[in-house]
C-alpha cells in the first residue's frame, strides 16, 4: 500500500459511508438521490444537450485540421496494440453489457411502450424506435469518450504527465492540480468510476441470472446474483493479476469474437432482409436528423419533454459519469497512435457496429412483437432470451449470451481495476496487483451489497447526480486540451 495516494484513501472512505448510507436507509438514499436526478434532468436538460453537441463538433474540427497530425507520445512511437485488439478493448471498457442487455430491450420498448413522438405499435414508431437507439449509444457518447480520452492520452504520452485527471488542467490551473483542487478532481473522477462500474456489474449478474432462470429454471434470487458476482470476481482479479497484455488484451479479442458470432447468428436466423433494409433507412434517418436530435429539448411539448427526461437526459448524464474511467482506460491503450487516427476509430467504428448490433437485435424483436408473442410482459434482463426462443437454434444462442456478458463481465471489471489503481496511485501506468485487487474486489462488494438491499436504481442516481459537476470538469479538460494542442503546433517546426 506505499504506493496508494490521499485519493485512495479519500475515495475508499467516502464509497463506504454512501454504501451505508444505502444499506441502512436504503429509503431515504432513494427518494433524496431521485429527487437530485429529477432536478437536474429538469433544469439541466439544455445543458447536457449543448454539451454533447459541441463535444461532437469539436471532434470534427480536430479530425480537419492540423492537430491531426500530432501523435500520442514521441514522434518515433508506434501502437502497443493492434489495430484489432485496440478496437476490441474499447468495446470491453466501454457498453459490452449494455448491448447485450438492451440491444433488443430498448428498441422494443421505443415501439412498443414508451415511443418519443410516434404512435405506439406502428411501423413509424418501428422505424423511430431504432433511430433513437442509435442516437442513444452512437456518435455523440463515442466522441465525448473520445475527445476526453485524446486529453488524457495527450498529456500522458506526449506530455510526459501523470495518468490522472488532474493532470489534463494544468495549463489552466498550473501547480493548484497538485495540491487539494488536483485531489478533488481526481476523488470525482474515481467515486464515479466506482459506482458506475458497480451497477454495471449488478446489471450484468441480473442478466446473467435472468437468463439462467429462463432456460433452466434456476432461482431468481438476490443470493443467485452474489454468487454470480463472486464467481466473476474470483475470474476477473486472476484477470488483473496477469495485466494489460496478458488478460485484459486476451478476453476482450475473446469478447468480439463472440459477439460477432452472435450478432452473424441473429443475421441470419432472424429476419435478415428486413434488418438489412431498416438499417439502410434508418441508419440513414438518424445521420440525416443529426442536427435536429441533438438539440431537441420540447419546451412546449410537456409528454415528449417527459421522454427525454427519461430517455436522453438520462443517457447524457449516465455516459458522463463512466467517462472518467472508460476514457481513461481508452486513453492508456491508445500510445503511439496519431490524433486522427485515434479519434476515427473511437468515434466511427463503436458507433458503426453498435448501430447495426440494435438494428439486428431491436428489428428481430420488435419483428417478433408484431407477430403476436408478446415480449414486453418479461422482465428486460429476460427480454433477449425471450426473442431467441422464438428462433432457431435459440438455445444455443442464448448460452452463447450468457457466455458473452459473461466474458464482457470480467473484463468491464478487469479494466475498471487497472483504471481505479491508475488514479490511486498518483497516475501510475503500472499500478501494482495489490491495488488493482483490492479495489476490484470493494466494486463487487458494492455491487453485491447494493444489490442485495435493492439500490441499484440509488446507484444510478447517485452517479447522474456526479455527472453535473464533472461535466464542468470535462469543459476545462477540453480547454486546456486546445491550448496545449495550439502550442504544441506553433513549436512544430515548419516542413520544408
Amino acid at each position: 500500500m506505499k504506493k496508494a495516494s490521499r485519493v485512495f484513501y479519500i475515495t475508499f472512505a467516502l464509497v463506504i459511508l454512501t454504501v451505508l448510507f444505502g444499506v441502512f436507509a436504503p429509503e431515504i438514499f432513494e427518494k433524496v438521490t431521485g429527487n437530485i436526478r429529477a432536478f437536474i434532468g429538469t433544469n439541466f436538460g439544455w445543458y447536457y444537450l449543448t454539451l454533447m453537441a459541441l463535444l461532437l463538433i469539436l471532434v470534427f474540427v480536430i479530425v480537419v485540421s492540423p492537430y491531426g497530425k500530432i501523435r500520442l507520445g514521441k514522434d518515433s512511437d508506434r501502437p502497443e496494440f493492434s489495430t484489432l485488439s485496440w478496437i476490441s478493448m474499447l468495446f470491453s471498457a466501454g457498453m459490452g453489457i449494455g448491448l447485450v442487455f438492451y440491444g433488443a430491450s430498448e428498441p422494443l420498448s421505443h415501439f412498443a411502450i414508451q415511443p418519443a413522438t410516434a404512435e405506439a405499435g406502428t411501423d413509424a414508431a418501428f422505424k423511430e424506435g431504432l433511430e433513437r437507439t442509435y442516437y442513444h449509444w452512437g456518435i455523440h457518447v463515442w466522441a465525448m469518450y473520445g475527445l476526453i480520452a485524446l486529453s488524457l492520452a495527450f498529456f500522458q504520452f506526449r506530455k510526459g504527465e501523470p495518468a490522472l485527471i488532474s493532470s489534463t488542467l494544468k495549463p489552466i490551473f498550473g501547480k493548484k492540480m497538485e495540491g487539494p483542487l488536483g485531489t478533488l478532481v481526481d476523488v470525482l473522477a474515481v467515486f464515479a468510476t466506482v459506482f458506475g462500474v458497480a451497477t454495471s456489474l449488478g446489471f450484468g449478474a441480473v442478466q446473467i441470472n435472468g437468463g439462467l432462470t429462463y432456460l433452466f429454471g434456476v432461482p431468481d434470487e438476490p443470493w443467485f446474483q452474489l454468487l454470480i458476482i463472486a464467481i466473476v470476481t474470483i475470474l476477473f482479479v486472476i484477470s488483473a493479476w496477469s495485466g494489460l497484455n496478458k488478460g485484459i488484451k486476451y478476453l476482450s479479442n475473446t469478447n468480439m469474437v463472440l459477439a460477432v458470432i452472435l450478432l452473424i447468428l441473429v443475421l441470419v436466423l432472424g429476419p435478415t432482409l428486413l434488418i438489412l433494409n431498416l438499417f439502410t433507412e434508418t441508419f440513414g434517418h438518424y445521420l440525416q436528423n443529426l442536427i435536429s436530435l441533438s438539440f431537441q429539448s420540447a419546451p412546449l411539448d410537456a409528454e415528449n419533454r417527459s421522454w427525454l427526461n427519461d430517455w436522453t437526459i438520462f443517457y447524457w448524464a449516465w455516459w458522463i459519469s463512466w467517462a472518467p474511467f472508460v476514457s481513461m482506460f481508452i486513453a492508456r491503450v491508445s500510445k503511439g497512435r496519431t490524433i486522427r487516427e485515434f479519434l476515427i476509430g473511437v468515434v466511427l467504428v463503436p458507433t458503426l457496429f453498435g448501430s447495426f448490433w440494435f438494428a439486428a437485435f431491436g428489428s428481430t424483436a420488435i419483428n417478433t412483437q408484431k407477430s403476436g408473442i408478446d415480449l414486453t410482459g418479461f422482465p428486460t434482463e429476460q427480454t433477449l432470451f425471450a426473442m431467441f426462443s422464438e428462433m432457431p437454434l435459440g438455445f444455443i444462442m442464448s448460452l452463447f449470451a450468457i457466455l458473452l456478458v459473461s466474458t464482457f463481465f470480467i473484463t468491464s471489471a478487469d479494466s475498471a481495476t487497472f483504471v481505479l489503481g491508475m488514479q490511486s496511485t498518483n497516475g501510475s501506468l503500472l499500478p501494482s496487483n495489490q491495488i488493482k485487487v483490492l479495489w476490484g474486489i470493494a466494486q463487487s462488494l458494492v455491487a453485491a451489497i447494493l444489490l442485495s438491499v435493492g439500490g441499484l436504481t440509488a446507484v444510478q442516481n447517485t452517479i447522474i447526480a456526479a455527472a453535473l459537476p464533472f461535466s464542468v470538469v470535462m469543459i476545462l479538460m477540453v480547454i486546456a486540451l486546445f491550448k496545449a494542442l495550439d502550442a504544441e503546433v506553433k513549436l512544430a517546426k515548419p516542413k520544408k
